[in-house]
């Protein structure tokens, strides 16, 4: 940790505080374009204002920021305009309107910029990653304040975002996710896409010159599409996103210091950290967001796959001493008639015994007190719903088992009652076998009743 001993606030921490900026100003508007499914937008707009960062320096022969500024905001915005005319003249969806329209501009870009590069003083590199490093030395006198330009306006940015965010939540809301609706509410949908696309493209044009293109992009897309994986509702997708980008851009410049000395390297570029560890961020949100993870979703899915196994064990030890079988069942037989796996089959039965719902002797397995009210439910359930899609949705009898089994594990006291008034309180289902009646407690575990 030695590249963080000669950390300075005069320098490391304005360069912190732009991409911060930065961040939270490109993920505000980001969150929109994930929910609209435009998230490539960012992407498209910072590459299709290289015509007018070119025009610019033809125009003014000088990197002079307000220039440069009008010229690529105005191409920015007629991107976001061409993009939307080609898809509603052309009736092609999205991504194929942004594709035909950045990719001209930013040919054109391209070749107007080599041409500019023979002009003035222009770094084609400095416009893809940025100098996000270089921040603190070029400052604005504010108040008696020496104040990075980067940050003064990128400060701006942020606080106009955050005030659309703020004032049109309720309508980006809608026309998020029903335009139509939103037309009928009173307000056109269509001027808070413009109005969207007009700030998209000038925070693109505001972080472009500090921070590069890979920055812009990656915080208008990776932020929010790490907290949608977080979160299902908006006013907390919103929160998080910009927790996590501000995250990102601290964890960037740190990174940018250590990761490389660790490896014998000199320090990398901030704005290329910075998007890595928003990558990174991302990938954590993806494999254990709580709702959409994919870990958490493989965990569920064992978990449930280990409930239906162990309600298995229990009902078919309640058929098999209906049948009249006093002995139980040995784990053989179990694992032989549930064609389960020896291992699983174990580990179900040792998991059954600590919770008291089995009973074994020698190599038997028996039914508890416990147990049997459990059992009793699920075959209680398997039974009224063979009878109810005989006798009301018109199932053949011999496809009414495997359905059975299925429905009977998510079946709980209240879906039975309604399936018994439905089957007018059945004694057998369709093959003839008792229907057990409602048990007077419920079992201890996470089963079907539950």
């Amino acid at each position: 940790m030695s590249a963080l001993s000669g950390w300075s606030w005069a320098l490391d921490g304005w360069i912190v505080a732009a991409g911060v900026l930065c961040a939270v100003a490109s993920t505000l508007l980001g969150n929109f374009l994930v929910l609209r499914k435009m998230s490539m937008l960012g992407d498209a707009i910072t590459h299709a204002i290289l015509p007018g960062l070119a025009v610019a320096f033809f125009l003014s022969d000088s990197r002079s920021s307000i220039p440069m500024f009008l010229g690529a905001v105005i191409v920015g915005v007629l991107t976001a305009m061409f993009t939307e005319w080609i898809r509603g003249i052309g009736k092609v969806d999205e991504g194929a309107s942004m594709g035909v329209v950045f990719t001209s501009l930013f040919a054109l870009g391209l070749v107007m910029i080599v041409q500019a590069a023979d002009h003035v003083d222009l770094d084609p590199g400095c416009v893809l990653y940025g100098a996000i490093e270089l921040t603190p030395l070029d400052t604005w006198d504010i108040a008696g304040y020496e104040i990075p330009r980067a940050v003064a306006t990128l400060s701006i940015v942020a606080t106009i975002n955050l005030l659309f965010v703020v004032l049109f939540l309720k309508e980006l809301k809608i026309s998020s996710f029903d335009p139509a609706l939103a037309t009928t509410a009173g307000f056109h949908a269509g001027w808070m896409h413009y109005m969207l696309m007009v700030l998209v493209a000038v925070t693109a044009v505001a972080s472009f010159e500090s921070v590069g293109n890979i920055l812009v992009v990656a915080m208008f897309v990776v932020p929010p599409a790490a907290a949608y994986m977080l979160t299902d509702r908006l006013s907390w997708m919103l929160v998080i996103s910009v927790v996590l980008a501000g995250l990102s851009a601290v964890l960037g410049h740190v990174g940018a210091l250590v990761v490389p000395e660790a490896f014998g390297y000199r320090s990398t570029t901030t704005a290329g950290m910075m998007a890595v560890a928003a990558g990174a961020i991302f990938v954590l949100a993806a494999a254990f967001g709580p709702r959409h993870g994919v870990v958490v979703r493989m965990a569920r899915q064992r978990m449930l796959s280990w409930r239906i196994l162990a309600e298995d064990v229990i009902a078919l030890l309640y058929r098999s001493e209906e049948q009249g079988g006093t002995t139980g069942l040995s784990r053989a037989e179990l694992q032989l008639r549930l064609l389960s796996s020896r291992t699983w089959t174990e580990l179900v039965l040792a998991w059954l015994r600590l919770r008291d719902m089995v009973t074994r002797s020698g190599d038997r397995h028996r039914l508890t007190e416990q147990g049997m009210a459990l059992a009793t439910e699920l075959v209680r359930s398997h039974r009224l719903w063979e009878e109810y899609l005989v006798s009301r949705a018109g199932v053949t009898v011999e496809r009414t088992h495997e359905k059975a089994e299925q429905l009977e594990h998510f079946t709980d006291s209240r879906l039975r009652g309604r399936l018994d008034e439905e089957t007018q309180t059945p004694r057998v289902d369709p093959h003839g076998k008792a229907i057990p009646s409602e048990p007077a407690g419920k079992g201890p575990v996470g089963s079907a009743s539950e």
